[in-house]
């Protein structure tokens, strides 16, 4: 059977990486798991027990392609409570997990063909999906300097599209409401559609991100249960959008998901009320953080931006002589920590960076900081005798 050109796309390499974890642990071994971006906590109790509640009371069925009316009325009433801003539950579209509504965007807003820029390192699967749907994505080079998020000058006539990410993965750098709204005044100058990406939104050190809708309706805003609502495998996630493009998504909704999954609509509902322990959840992101911090650095990682939000840290690991798949290969295999190499999200400069994630329970972390130490010492002692 032959294979389309399409379907030509990389690999999730976090997948893969997920995948060695689970074959090491079958055989025995202990794995701290820095792979994945995922908490270690369950869906908030508020969302399980509303969900049991709806189970016993009768059938989930299909629900209409836009979602439950009254979760897209909490989630405009979300945008009020946090951001001070007025959206119109109509302007509501959720998803299957935010990995849909990038899909329903591509296809609302750009052609086969079109160039779609995204900063490097940024989400792999941001280039995979504009792959498989014939559009182009345009790598823009992030650097330190610019938090390697995109700045005024990247957004060139050539370019149909823009995605920006907010906190961003992997490294966890927001753009300030400054920042952002050059971008978005240059995007409407240049008739170049933006999107942003602010599933990480709610966990944030420094101070709250800014989102786009505070500065143009003239976007599309993708956001997610998963992160902050530690719903990860309950795939439900939403989009803001403007007036002129909700038939167009709901007709491309209709056809290719017909609604997202009902079950998953009512614990989000739920969740949203569960504010409370939800933030208790970020707490623990930032003391994981701040013990990373500390000890990546006295193990010799030292190459490290520290992150404004999301739960990840990118590291440099040049200085040790092996690129990132040997790194975290060796890592795994050694001391029994799972991380992800940067090729993940840098294909051009990923070979000497990875990222650990530090979304799982304190005490994992902790160990996981203790056995990457040694891992660091024993490279040491490795080159030390050649």
């Amino acid at each position: 059977m032959r294979t389309s050109r399409r379907s030509a796309v990389d690999s999730f390499i976090v997948m893969d990486v997920m995948e060695a974890a689970r074959a090491a642990e079958a055989t025995g071994q202990d794995v701290i798991h820095m792979e994945v971006g995922q908490p270690g906590t369950p869906a908030p109790k508020l969302a399980r027990d509303g969900l049991n509640r709806a189970m016993e009371a009768g059938p989930l069925g299909y629900t209409v392609a836009l979602g439950l009316p009254a979760l897209r009325e909490r989630i405009a009433r979300h945008y009020g409570e946090v951001y001070g801003v007025d959206v119109a539950p109509s302007r509501i579209v959720v998803t299957s997990g935010s990995s849909a509504g990038f899909i329903l965007s591509f296809l609302s807003l750009f052609d086969a063909g079109q160039r779609v820029g995204i900063a490097d390192p940024g989400y792999p699967s941001y280039r995979n999906i504009l792959g498989a749907l014939d559009l182009q994505a345009v790598r823009i080079e992030g650097t330190v300097a610019n938090r390697f998020q995109p700045t005024v000058a990247d957004i060139t006539p050539d370019l149909d599209g823009l995605l920006v990410a907010s906190p961003a993965n992997p490294t966890g750098s927001m753009l300030d409401r400054a920042a952002l709204g050059a971008l978005v005044q240059a995007c409407e100058a240049a008739d170049v559609a933006l999107i942003s990406d602010e599933i990480y939104h709610g966990i944030e050190y420094e101070g709250r991100a800014v989102t786009a809708l505070e500065l143009t309706d003239d976007v599309f805003v993708i956001n997610s249960f998963s992160k902050y609502f530690s719903m990860t495998g309950w795939r439900i996630g939403w989009m803001v959008v403007p007036d002129s493009h909700v038939r167009v998504l709901e007709r491309l909704a209709q056809n290719l998901f017909i609604c997202p999954p009902h079950a998953s609509q009512i614990a989000a509902l739920h969740a949203m009320d569960a504010g409370q322990e939800l933030d208790e959840n970020a707490k623990v992101y930032a003391r994981n953080r701040a013990v990373l911090l500390d000890a990546l650095p006295k193990a010799g990682l030292r190459d490290i931006a520290p992150p404004d939000g999301a739960f990840y840290i990118y590291a440099n690991i040049a200085h040790t002589g092996l690129d990132s798949r040997s790194f975290t290969a060796r890592l795994l295999a050694e001391e029994g920590v799972a991380a992800t190499p940067g090729l993940d999200f840098d294909p051009v400069r990923g070979h000497e960076t990875v990222r650990f994630s530090y979304a799982g329970p304190s005490a994992a972390i902790a160990e996981g900081a203790v056995r990457i130490a040694r891992f660091m010492a024993s490279l040491s002692d490795s080159a030390q005798k050649e």
